[in-house]
């Protein structure tokens, strides 16, 4: 399984330009152009023999504990998280299952697995094989937060049902935020501070795992880019993953109590649909309910009033909004604008709570 986006932040190219040449400040004979050159073809040969070797062993190390999930309606991948047989993967790749089969890119037989919790506001949920894991080998989960623009990546997966599928790439941007639906017409979901890569990802791919060259796990690859000026077809060499800062604080959550409490993310407390003019364009987020503890609440928000804007970005519709929150932290003090029900326009000051599961 695999989900196409429906809108992220523009995507940037970056070109480096760099300039070598030098003079010895003597008016002498240009040296022979083989001299000027800045490596010689055995140092080249060197290199590429090092980056060849390298990526060998990292797919020798990750690539037995990336695996597949099957269920009724489909498949994806999954990343052995420890010892006990606990599997992360995409909320979108568990869907409405609570039992998957388990197939292992080494081979053996299939192996069974239940549902220990899953998170979909940030597409992240945590499966268990049982009799201790079955023998399944945790990967290794690396710190994202240090990853860098240009880093070469591997995507490992099962794309297109080929278990045990390596793609290769590098960090094309980081901190993008993408909204994307998954293939059975599921809700929208909003992922913030996403890894966007140049390593292909293909239905399939979703739950498996981006690695860097030191055989760490730094992200779970959720999403492929669409391009709308071709019908929607997917657009090559744009996909998305969710950071493993993410990924592991959910799912430390999700095996400790099934549910998550400490998402990281800000929340308006607030049940919302959709508000549109006379003309039928979006307008606003209006409320439909105020959750205990509301945030908006707090700050004298009620029932049928509409946002129209938070922190100055407006927001005509829920998706927007949800963009919006996922950019801003729980406990930041932002400005919400919004009208009420008489049509009278207010600015309230709130203070972000925590979104939870």
């Amino acid at each position: 399984m695999n989900k196409g986006v429906a809108a992220a932040a523009a995507c940037v190219v970056l070109v480096a330009s760099s300039g070598c040449g030098g003079s010895s400040g003597k008016p002498s004979t240009p040296a022979p152009a083989a001299d000027s050159s800045s490596s010689s073809p055995a140092a080249q040969s060197g290199a590429s023999d090092q980056l060849q070797s390298d990526y060998e062993r990292v797919v020798g190390d990750v690539l037995p504990s990336v695996v597949q999930i099957s269920t009724d309606s489909g498949l994806g991948s999954g990343v052995v998280y420890d010892s006990k047989g606990d599997i992360v993967t995409n909320a979108h790749v568990v869907g409405q299952a609570t039992t998957f089969t388990v197939t292992q890119p080494t081979g053996g037989p299939p192996l069974t697995a239940s549902l220990v919790g899953t998170y979909p506001t940030g597409d992240l949920a945590v499966i268990r094989v049982g009799n201790g894991g079955g023998g399944l080998k945790p990967a290794k989960f690396g710190d994202s937060t240090k990853l860098r623009v240009g880093q070469i990546v591997l995507a490992m997966g099962s794309p297109l049902g080929l278990t045990g599928t390596v793609t290769q790439g590098i960090v094309s941007a980081l901190g993008r935020t993408v909204t994307s639906n998954d293939s059975s017409g599921g809700a929208a979901i909003t992922v913030g501070d996403a890894i966007q890569t140049s390593a292909a990802i293909n239905n399939g791919n979703s739950g498996g795992a981006l690695v860097d060259l030191s055989s760490e796990v730094v992200g779970i690859p959720s999403a492929a880019a669409l391009n709308p000026e071709l019908g929607n077809s997917a657009a090559p060499g744009i996909g998305f993953a969710i950071p493993t800062a993410t990924a592991t604080r959910i799912a430390d959550q999700l095996i400790a109590s099934g549910k998550v409490t400490d998402s990281g993310r800000a929340a308006l407390g607030v049940k919302v649909t959709g508000v549109v003019d006379n003309s039928g364009a979006p307008s606003g987020v209006g409320i439909a309910a105020l959750e205990p503890n509301s945030a908006a609440g707090a700050a004298g928000l009620k029932v049928g009033d509409v946002i129209t804007a938070v922190n100055g970005t407006p927001t005509p519709d829920p998706t927007t909004l949800s963009q919006v929150l996922v950019t801003l932290k729980p406990g930041q003090q932002v400005k919400v604008d919004y009208t009420s029900s008489d049509g009278s326009k207010h600015t309230a000051t709130v203070t972000l709570g925590t979104l939870n599961g």
